[in-house]
């Protein structure tokens, strides 16, 4: 008797629970809602106390280096406490590994289950080392940290709310939007990049409750910052339909570019890692560049706003605009690089739009394009860059529209956009926060490197009366480990292969390769599938 009131028991409280699951499920959309705007709220006020504290790095840096102009004694002390800001934010990032970086990667890899972050720690260590990084002019951005800070505020909500973590991540997608909403004026790039890049899924449930995270929090950056766009370009006239043209040659241009800047950071990263000296060193060898760039070319310091506005006042010249870019890019790939903590997202769509500027200023040069339209070229530029290097075109056009103030570019934005998309696919290019995130997940052990991973090759091989193969269920192979199974051929038929698939001799498998690997796969599969005489005699 006590066993079946046991029963009954344990019946009527799963009764109960199933209940209580439809009930929240019900209420789920209402609370994701209501608590997508707290998140705005808290990510919101975390990106801006952000943004105010790296205005105020970049203005007493600039007043530090007007300050030591011509003096020797006072430079040498401002070098010194370079090198010591470098030492601190090493050990930032040693103390909490995840603010290495633009953090991008780092939210990616939390949503897909690979990471773990301590969103404590995460936003302390983020907001000090980013600071001090634009304190001694790094060339990096406030994007990329700023939507970290917004997803691990998301994730404190969270947790201290104790939901479980299939409304964490919607809470961590909420606070990514918001920070970049809160960063760049851009409520709706701001909830596109989420979905885009962070979520990777437009369901109705994650799109209200991140447009209303987002849409809070550049309200309140608004009441802040004002309503002023953060690039303010002013369009004359705007690029007639006949010269479009010259957009997709733009496009193009721009998607060979954007591989080469994936290329190069990687490469530079690599080149970092042969550095013989401690990694919580290596930040001192961007702060000593920015130190001496700082006293000779001090429009690239920092994201890279000062750059901009040379360039909206039209009084560059083409070797300027080239120096500028050349330097920028370099020394952004040096900063970055480095493991600082800090974003790519503003330096690239600066040097994007010094790409257009000069794309603007030869075609006018050269083949009677009016000088009026240059500006058009450097708007269109930094969504077409933007877009080659993430591969996220719908942010990069909505971004770009937002981030200037005009909705009327949205044709010619789509064009280059779309043009530099398939451009930089073309050349296989891989979205630089995936590199990125496969980096970091190498790094710590939770993936394996493969070489060549991009180039595929196709096996096949007969098995052959008496091989080791012959009569063995797939299962119960030890196939070679850079390969993969993915079709048996047997009279005529392929079958689709499965652990309970038995192998006979005239079947002709097919497997896939890389091709660095694909000699030594060969090798091994025509040793499994060929005669042997140790089988055949018993041994």
């Amino acid at each position: 008797m006590e066993s079946w009131e046991n029963s009954l028991g344990n019946k009527t409280e799963k009764k109960q629970n199933a209940a209580e699951t439809i009930r929240e499920m019900q209420h789920f959309r209402y609370n994701l809602v209501l608590e997508g705007i707290a998140v705005g709220i808290l990510a919101g006020m975390a990106a801006i106390l952000y943004r105010l504290a790296l205005e105020h790095s970049s203005g007493v840096l600039m007043r530090v280096l007007d300050y030591c102009k011509g003096k020797p004694f006072l430079t040498a002390g401002w070098f010194f406490l370079l090198v010591l800001m470098a030492v601190i934010v090493g050990f930032l990032v040693k103390w909490e590994p995840m603010i290495s970086g633009s953090g991008i990667p780092q939210i990616k890899g939390e949503m897909a289950g690979h990471l773990d972050q301590s969103w404590w720690r995460v936003i302390a260590a983020k907001f000090a080392g980013g600071v001090l990084c634009i304190l001694g002019g790094l060339s990096l951005g406030r994007e990329g940290p700023s939507i970290q800070l917004g997803a691990m505020a998301g994730k404190g909500l969270s947790k201290s709310l104790g939901r479980g973590k299939t409304e964490e991540k919607f809470l961590i997608t909420c606070g990514a939007g918001a920070g970049l909403s809160a960063a760049f004026h851009a409520p709706l790039a701001g909830v596109m990049f989420a979905l885009e890049e962070i979520h990777k899924n437009f369901s109705s449930l994650v799109l209200v409750s991140v447009t209303c995270a987002s849409v809070t929090a550049d309200f309140i950056a608004k009441n802040i910052f004002g309503l002023t766009p953060v690039f303010q370009f002013e369009i004359q006239e705007f690029l007639p339909l006949t010269s479009y043209g010259w957009l997709i040659l733009l496009g193009f241009l721009l998607g060979i570019a954007g591989a080469i800047y994936n290329k190069v950071l990687l490469l530079t990263q690599d080149l970092y890692k042969k550095i013989k000296i401690k990694a919580e060193l290596k930040p001192i060898i961007p702060f000593i560049t920015a130190g001496i760039l700082g006293f000779l070319l001090p429009q690239v310091l920092g994201g890279g706003q000062t750059m901009v506005n040379y360039l909206m006042e039209g009084n560059l010249v083409f070797k300027t605009i080239l120096l500028l870019f050349a330097v920028k890019f370099l020394f952004s790939m040096v900063s970055f690089s480095s493991g600082a903590p800090g974003g790519i997202f503003f330096p690239l769509l600066v040097l994007g739009a010094f790409f257009g500027g000069a794309f603007g200023l030869i075609l006018s040069r050269y083949f009677g394009v009016d000088g009026e339209y240059i500006n058009n070229f450097i708007i269109l530029a930094m969504a077409g860059y933007f877009t080659a290097i993430v591969r996220a075109p719908i942010t990069g056009i909505v971004l770009i529209s937002e981030m200037t103030g005009s909705f009327q570019y949205i044709l010619p934005l789509s064009l280059v956009a779309i043009v530099s998309y398939i451009t930089a696919t073309a050349l296989r290019s891989a979205p630089i926060y995936d590199s990125l995130l496969e980096r970091i997940l190498i790094r710590m052990g939770k993936q394996e490197e493969e070489e060549d991973s991009s180039e595929k090759i196709l096996l096949e091989m007969v098995i052959e009366y008496g091989s080791k193969l012959d009569n063995k269920l797939i299962r119960e192979v030890s196939w070679p480990k850079n390969c993969l199974l993915i079709a048996i051929r047997r009279e005529g038929k392929e079958l689709i292969p499965k652990g309970e698939t038995k192998l006979y001799p005239g079947d002709t498998i097919v497997a896939l390769s890389n091709e660095s690997k694909a000699a030594e796969v060969y090798k091994e599969l025509e040793e499994d599938c060929a005669f042997s005489e140790r089988l055949e005699k018993g041994e």
